[in-house]
């Protein structure tokens, strides 16, 4: 079987579902799956301009490469024949689906996030051009012959949609990668220790990995570390995923906290050394915040666990999926009740501590990129049958 991996743009994708793509064609490869990994470049065009603002050149540029040089760069391949089947490893890209066989083409979707502009306008204003894109990407989606989701979660928010039948749709979860280890890594560990500074048990250490979108919550996690700060000794927040945006930066000023938080920006999955590193900055951390009010699976959450450290995440299905009884769970926004699960972990005892790490370790080992490839060859095997 001869299947084309239909990459998202480097210059615009998330460097996490970059990462997807590649474990994908590294572990169904052994499986006999021949993969060949499909990305053309990305042509500047309208940046180049004299006169046009950066963020509408930007703009224009995307949406040219998205819906004109990319489907046609896909028609060629289809029009080779080379491949038996095509799957596009980031839903966002489903408008593409368009320029493919449909009938021999799956899709994964990660999450809702992309259909937000069509699905609550209100909340979510954009131009017309852009409403229109999202609408093409959904009906390219409902084309696609399977769709892999991340989870159960994501699934059903898909099925409410209606887009396509619900025996279309496949759970096939995400995994964690070999690098998530509670194992010390002498290099990375050092390294982590210059941007940190040395380890300091007597110092808690709360830490969020993830992008400052809205749906992450960063409000949320201030008002938390503010309320923790109030009553632990000198706490701090590291925060992975780029700088606080400007209302964030306002808020963790007014709550007289923005001193004892450090930015990192995000690592860069593909790389060694930046996996290395970021397994070392879960290591140091004391606990792991998640207060995101929607998610397609939280990585974050299984990274954490493979690395032995606790994680409190938002009281919502999703994150129950993914961390069962390994994790602790609160309201969404109730800052007072995730203060107290917080000092409640920063203060267990020992025995307590190993049963919760034991429990998370175990945890994370269920989700595995080989048994992700798995399921995808399962579904593969399918759609070429039908």
């Amino acid at each position: 079987m001869k299947v084309a991996l239909v990459r998202d743009y480097p210059e615009e994708g998330w460097p996490s579902m970059d990462l997807v793509g590649e474990m994908i064609g590294a572990h169904l490869e052994p499986l006999g799956i021949d993969v060949n990994r499909i990305c053309p470049k990305f042509h500047h065009r309208a940046i180049r301009l004299p006169g046009l603002k950066p963020a509408f050149a930007t703009n224009a540029d995307r949406l040219i490469n998205r819906n004109w040089d990319y489907p046609r760069h896909l028609k060629r391949i289809v029009k080779r024949g080379d491949f038996d089947l095509y799957h596009v490893v980031d839903h966002s890209y489903s408008q593409l689906v368009h320029a493919l066989p449909a009938e021999r083409t799956v899709v994964t979707c990660h999450d809702l996030d992309t259909f937000r502009y069509v699905l609550e306008p209100d909340r979510y204003p954009r131009p017309a051009w852009f409403r229109a894109m999202i609408r093409r990407v959904m009906s390219g989606l409902s084309k696609a012959s399977a769709v892999a989701c991340d989870s159960v979660a994501t699934r059903d928010a898909l099925a409410r949609l209606h887009l396509l039948p619900v025996e279309k749709l496949h759970v096939v979860y995400l995994a964690v990668h070999p690098e998530c280890s509670p194992l010390p890594d002498v290099e990375a560990d050092q390294r982590v220790a210059q941007w940190l500074g040395p380890q300091d048990h007597a110092t808690p250490f709360l830490l969020h990995v993830g992008s400052n979108i809205d749906r992450k919550r960063i409000d949320v996690l201030l008002s938390v570390f503010a309320e923790v700060a109030r009553t632990s000794s000198d706490p701090r927040l590291i925060k992975v995923g780029g700088e606080l945006t400007a209302a964030q930066d306002a808020q963790a000023h007014s709550l007289g906290i923005r001193d004892r938080i450090l930015t990192l920006p995000p690592f860069d999955p593909k790389s060694p050394r930046d996996r290395a590193g970021l397994a070392a900055v879960y290591r140091r951390a004391s606990v792991v915040l998640m207060p995101s009010d929607a998610e397609g699976f939280g990585l974050p959450v299984v990274e954490a666990l493979a690395c032995g450290v606790p994680v409190v995440a938002t009281d919502m299905p999703v994150f129950r999926e993914v961390g069962g009884d390994a994790i602790t769970y609160c309201p969404l926004g109730e800052i007072q009740a995730w203060s107290v699960a917080v000092l409640r972990l920063l203060s267990e005892g020992a025995e307590s501590r190993a049963s919760r790490r034991m429990r998370g370790l175990a945890r994370a080992r269920l989700f595995t990129w080989r048994a992700h490839a798995e399921q995808l060859s399962e579904i593969y095997r399918s759609v070429l049958k039908q």
